[in-house]
């Protein structure tokens, strides 16, 4: 009499293994999630506590894919390779339905998820406005594109090669960009030449600056201190040095500020590029071709750019 075995019976033994291996790489990978608050600076406006959530929300779930498929990789290696000489094929296993279904639907539904919680942050921080065209040499004072949440601005922002320059609604002119905490602040991104992008880490805010367009955007700085702000656009030789300070501080202040540079004469402000430049000139103008950077801009108060930032 012949006996038949049951093959539809579970792997007790492998659903165990499976199950705690799974809940090993959660644990890590919401480790991983909350560790990577800690890659950032501080947190210096509204808009960073939600871009570092969906981060640490990515970050988790990179993780858990990336500890998933690598422990796989490895348990195949170390308990399921051929032995010493083996060269023989492998067995002939038919296509499984049921895990080609599962692994075509379970990354659609979290890249799903990630495109609906991304679009939501971008709803609630509601930075960007609307961008009108100019012509590149009129007067862009004239260009309507404001934010009328805003409590403080518009701000021209204005992008050279390389230095930035800050109007206020007074007509106070600087070298360093100063807010109040608290405050929705609406700035009018403005290029004289090419592309730029203003990004400031702390903020964990990035807004491209098109020649020919005036952007409106808005961000609340919720932090006082000196943080960075940066040119992440490749724009020219020197780009990399087109920094400044963006200086939050309280309402007395800013006003105070304002009052005193008011009364300051106009003279050169930064213009990091310059000495740079001229070094290039004094040993021969040699290696690729560059052009020379703008003139410095003429404002009420250069800033103190030897005085250390927060981040």
């Amino acid at each position: 009499m012949t006996t038949t075995t049951n093959n539809n019976k579970p792997n007790i033994a492998a659903i165990v293994v499976v199950a705690i291996a799974v809940a090993i790489n959660l644990f890590l990978s919401k480790l991983m999630a909350n560790w990577s608050y800690h890659w950032f600076p501080p947190q210096a406006s509204a808009a960073a506590p939600y871009v570092d959530d969906l981060f640490a929300l990515e970050t988790g779930i990179g993780t858990f894919i990336f500890l998933g498929c690598t422990g796989a990789i490895g348990w195949s290696l170390i308990f399921n390779r051929a032995e010493k000489y083996d060269e023989s094929d492998g067995a002939p296993i038919e296509g499984n339905t049921k895990l080609e279904i599962a692994w075509t639907i379970i990354p659609f539904l979290i890249v799903f998820a990630i495109a609906i919680y991304s679009t939501r942050v971008n709803h609630v921080l509601q930075n960007l406005g609307p961008k009108h065209k100019y012509a590149i040499g009129s007067d862009t004072t004239q260009v309507v594109g404001t934010d009328p949440t805003a409590q403080v601005g518009p701000i021209d922002v204005i992008a050279r090669q390389w230095s930035w320059e800050f109007i206020y609604p007074d007509g106070v002119r600087s070298s360093e960009l100063h807010v109040p905490v608290n405050q929705r602040t609406n700035i009018r991104l403005i290029s004289e030449d090419v592309l730029h992008s203003f990004y400031v880490p702390a903020f964990r805010l990035k807004q491209d600056i098109i020649p020919g367009s005036v952007i409106s955007y808005s961000f609340t700085p919720t932090l006082e201190g000196r943080f960075r702000l940066r040119d992440s656009m490749f724009s020219g030789a020197y780009f990399s040095h087109n920094q400044t300070n963006v200086i939050v501080e309280t309402e007395e202040k800013y006003a105070s500020w304002l009052k005193t540079s008011s009364q300051k004469p106009l003279q050169p402000g930064l213009n990091p590029g310059h000495p740079l430049y001229e070094k290039r000139l004094a040993n021969g103008d040699k290696g690729w071709a560059t052009v020379p950077p703008a003139p410095a801009p003429m404002v009420n108060d250069p800033g103190d750019q030897n005085a250390p930032h927060d981040a």
